[in-house]
């Protein structure tokens, strides 16, 4: 079969399309799907590039995010048959700990991401537990589909189950291009918050502003922190989604009002920032971590999907041999939205 996979890591100019050996059924829970769309996220760049302590089988195949048909199942499979559209949630737990038994599996100390720590989906076929699929929703077009799972998924756990965001709160969230940043944004709104976003770019600020943004701010050229403070009568945001890191952190702070929460997912301007623990216990903050979501919350989000809410927005759809093109697009910052690419027919 034919898959986007690295043969090193160290950058994006390991990565190609190779022809390697199409994965079979192993486990009576698993499901075989035909994959006819894929779509990147910015972990594929780290991956790409080699993260600390993750030992990669080469060749590996990348991609978290997919959508396909059902080709075959295991027998012990009752939710899905052949012919069926499905998309996939990317999260891989053991199922037996306390953290599954409890329903909250991204604590799962056996936790792995398709694309990550396993073979991923930007290839032909994928096999994978039945746990980890759901059905596309009937009107939902297969490019919307692929990019859906992995962002949707880590934006509703960051607003919901971590930061706990209420009707009436206000949010700044970081960087609008981005899959993360665009889902929180709907689910803020779809939550009643006070929406404030940002960006470098002008014409992605105006694209916010056409998603139901509330407020638009040029972090390239404004005082974030003033500006949060002017829109919100000098108290600053409730609620701070930030997947940017080492760049945004001491802004997100001086934006964050007294008792304010800020949630994170990703650090893509590096992990290391510094913090004046005096400011935290002094202003009563709330710093949270969130990553991925349970299977509760991926049926919720799904659930949702099928109202016709919460939809990704698709940058562009490339072929499979244009995918390297995509990743570096992705790279520079230049998307608004996800980039999704089309593996099979």
């Amino acid at each position: 079969m034919r898959a986007l996979a690295l043969d090193a890591v160290g950058g994006i100019e390991h990565l190609a399309v190779r022809d390697l050996p199409e994965p079979a059924i192993q486990r009576a829970d698993e499901v075989r799907v035909r994959v006819r769309m894929a779509a990147f996220n910015h972990l594929d760049l780290w991956v790409a590039g080699g993260l600390p302590g993750l030992d990669l089988q080469l060749p590996h195949i990348v991609g978290s995010d997919a959508a396909g048909v059902v080709e075959s199942v295991g027998t012990a499979v009752r939710s899905f048959a052949p012919g069926d559209r499905v998309m996939l949630n990317a999260g891989l737990s053991c199922g037996a700990c306390e953290a599954c038994l409890g329903g909250d599996e991204p604590l799962c100390r056996n936790f792995r991401l398709l694309g990550e720590h396993t073979s991923g989906a930007a290839a032909e076929y994928i096999v994978v537990p039945e746990g980890n699929l759901a059905r596309i929703p009937e009107q939902m077009p297969w490019d919307r589909a692929a990019a859906f799972s992995l962002a949707t998924l880590t934006a509703w756990r960051m607003l919901t189950a971590r930061a706990r965001l209420r009707p009436g709160e206000t949010v700044l969230i970081w960087g609008i291009g981005g899959g993360v940043a665009q889902a929180a944004l709907q689910i803020a709104k779809l939550l009643g918050a006070y929406t404030m976003v940002t960006s470098g770019t002008a014409a992605k600020l105006d694209a916010a502003r056409r998603l139901g943004a509330d407020a638009v701010i040029d972090h390239s050229t404004s005082d974030v922190a003033a500006a949060v403070r002017e829109q919100t009568a000098r108290l600053g945001a409730d609620v701070i989604v930030d997947s940017v890191g080492q760049a945004t952190w001491d802004r997100s702070l001086r934006a964050l009002r007294r008792g304010g929460r800020l949630v994170t997912c990703g650090a893509t301007t590096g992990p290391a920032v510094s913090l004046d623990i005096r400011r935290v216990f002094w202003n009563q903050w709330t710093l949270l971590g969130s990553s991925m979501g349970s299977r509760r919350e991926y049926r919720e989000i799904v659930r949702l999907a099928g109202l016709g809410r919460l939809w990704p927005v698709v940058d562009r759809v490339v072929p499979l041999d244009g995918a390297v093109d995509a990743l570096r697009r992705l790279a520079a910052g230049e998307q608004f939205g996800k980039l999704v690419i089309e593996v099979g027919p």
